[in-house]
C-alpha cells in the first residue's frame, strides 16, 4: 500500500530522499559515479528553504518517493524534487506523487504547475507528457536544465 503525506523539508526521511534524489542526478549527468563531495555541493545548492511543500511517498511504512511544490507566480507553482528510489519504480509512485502534487497546488488556489527537466531524463519527461504536461520555452535559467513543461489545473 502506498501512503503520501506532506513531511518538513528538514525531516530524516525528505533529506535522506532529496539527497538520493541528488545523488542520481548529479551522476546521471555526468555518466558515472560522482564523489560524494559532488552530492554536497549540490546539495548546498539546493536550498530546501523555497519548497512551500514537500510530500513523501511511503510504501509499507518505508520512503519511496518525493516531490516538492514552490511558489513561482501568485497563481503559478512550480514542481522540484521529483523522485523515486530505483527499486519502486514502474510501479505507478511517480504518478500517485504527481496527482497529489496537483491536489495540493489546487488547494492553494494555483491555476498552473511547471517544471523543468533534462535530455537524460527520458522517463521522467515521458511521464510528464502523459499526464498532460506540456513542453514550453523555459521560464527560468537553470544550469541542469534543458526541457520545461507546465499545465493547467481544472478546477
Amino acid at each position: 500500500m502506498i501512503s503520501i503525506r506532506p513531511v518538513a523539508v528538514d525531516a530524516p526521511e525528505a533529506v535522506a530522499l532529496v539527497r538520493s534524489y541528488l545523488a542520481e542526478m548529479v551522476d546521471r549527468y555526468h555518466g558515472r559515479r560522482m564523489p560524494a563531495s559532488a552530492v554536497d555541493e549540490a546539495l548546498a545548492d539546493e536550498p530546501a528553504d523555497d519548497v512551500a511543500v514537500l510530500l513523501v511517498a511511503y510504501r509499507e511504512g518505508v520512503e519511496v518517493g518525493c516531490v516538492g511544490l514552490r511558489r513561482a507566480e501568485e497563481r503559478t507553482g512550480e514542481i522540484t524534487k521529483m523522485y523515486v528510489s530505483p527499486p519502486y519504480r514502474r510501479l505507478g509512485i511517480g504518478r500517485r506523487l504527481l496527482a497529489a502534487v496537483e491536489d495540493v497546488a489546487r488547494d492553494q488556489g494555483l491555476r498552473t504547475l511547471r517544471l523543468d527537466t533534462r535530455h537524460d531524463l527520458v522517463e521522467a519527461r515521458a511521464m510528464y507528457a502523459a499526464e498532460g504536461y506540456a513542453e514550453i520555452p523555459p521560464h527560468q535559467d537553470r544550469l541542469y536544465a534543458d526541457h520545461w513543461f507546465a499545465k493547467a489545473l481544472p478546477h
